[in-house]
């Protein structure tokens, strides 16, 4: 097949799991054809502002926000803000002449994609998840196709017009082998003799894990002697963790093996050193993880649209390729299920074998692959 020259806009944003997976299609398209154009448009002040452009891509940002699920000042200006949107969207459209336009899911694609399809423009929807958000629902009537992740996606969206791709994940991303982790031992300074721990709150932190392991660690950290914990705790929530450590450090006890950091620089190490991962569950998350071949622990965020992240976890441990914690029950139960679960390798072997099943590593192409039948 061809690939020739095109324009695309690519709209939507929000967290790391939408725009992680926006970048992935827009360089899968640039490698099919490099001469190929890409226009980013986002919400003003959220992350993809900062993410894209360091990325190498240009982006456009609207005034657009969410609805708020309590009643703020902030909802009865989203008309306003909704409506503006919409005019500089066709702006935006008139001026780049796309191609097509593709949407990631996340308010900011609303507008854009709304536009599109107004402007005889070709849209295609990508959605991570396995119960689909109100804004791709509502785009998927008029949408040329839906690219899904998860079985069972009929529900939400015209049957004839659903392409199973899977969700892209970054290219680094992979099954790791002995140099690999010997590469994640040296780069993270840790024993190759202990059990790794890896807990990932996503790109923003968790709250709840936080609170997981300061009452791990409070205990004593029962349990794990033998282990060594990566602890991804997130920006916001750094300045805290850091306090809480030096405190206990103060009362005499050394904690070596627990390694705390606001972010994670080396994403494809961190999963490569891992035994376990602890994580919440993200549809990009988990495709990582299937990707990786990783044994996971879920701890679904209960404050996400249609609880998706327990949908999404669920699919995993219905086929035996993940265990859930839920947030209640994770003070209480994270730690010693995590530290139960590193001591057991068969039970391991057995989550990596089912979760390797479910990798579809080549989810870009198949994405790219459908834009080109639009075009």
């Amino acid at each position: 097949m061809e690939y020739r020259k095109i324009r695309a806009i690519i709209s939507g944003g929000g967290t790391g799991g939408h725009i992680f997976p926006a970048l992935s299609i827009a360089d899968k398209l640039k490698e099919l054809n490099p001469d190929t154009e890409i226009l980013f448009v986002g919400a003003d002040g959220r992350m993809e502002m900062e993410r894209v452009p360091a990325a190498g891509y240009r982006i456009v940002g609207l005034p657009v926000a969410g609805l708020m699920r309590k009643l703020t000042l902030s909802n009865f200006t989203l008309p306003f803000k909704v409506i503006k949107s919409v005019r500089m969207a066709k702006e935006v459209i008139r001026e780049f002449k796309p191609d097509i336009a593709i949407g990631v899911g996340g308010y900011a694609s609303a507008p854009l994609l709304w536009a599109a399809g107004r402007m005889g423009i070709p849209t295609l929807i990508q959605e991570q998840n396995g119960f689909a958000g109100l804004t791709n629902k509502i785009l998927g009537k008029k949408a040329k196709c839906i690219c899904v992740a998860y079985e069972g996606m009929e529900r939400f969206f015209p049957a004839d017009r659903i392409v199973m791709s899977g969700n892209p994940i970054r290219k680094e991303i992979v099954a790791a082998d002995e140099a690999m982790k010997a590469e994640a031992m040296e780069f993270y300074g840790l024993d190759p003799q202990k059990k790794h721990l890896f807990i990932v709150g996503g790109s923003l932190g968790s709250r709840t894990l936080n609170e997981a392991m300061q009452k791990w660690i409070t205990e004593g950290c029962p349990g794990g002697e033998n282990i060594q914990v990566l602890w991804q705790c997130g920006k916001y929530y750094k300045p805290q963790i850091d306090s809480f450590m030096e405190k206990v450090r103060a009362e005499g006890r050394r904690l070596d093996d627990i390694m705390h950091s606001d972010f994670i620089r080396r994403m494809d190490l961190a999963y490569a050193a891992a035994d376990v991962v602890v994580t919440r569950s993200g549809a990009s998350s988990i495709s990582e993880l299937c990707a990786a071949h990783k044994a996971s622990i879920f701890v679904p965020s209960p404050n996400v649209t249609e609880d998706h992240q327990t949908h999404n976890a669920m699919a995993l441990v219905r086929k035996d390729a993940g265990m859930i914690v839920t947030d209640a029950e994770a003070q209480e139960k994270l730690m010693k299920t995590a530290c139960e679960l590193i001591e057991n390798p068969e039970r391991i072997a057995l989550m990596e074998k089912n979760i390797s099943a479910l990798a579809k590593t080549d989810a870009a192409m198949t994405i790219a692959q459908e834009v080109y039948k639009y075009v």
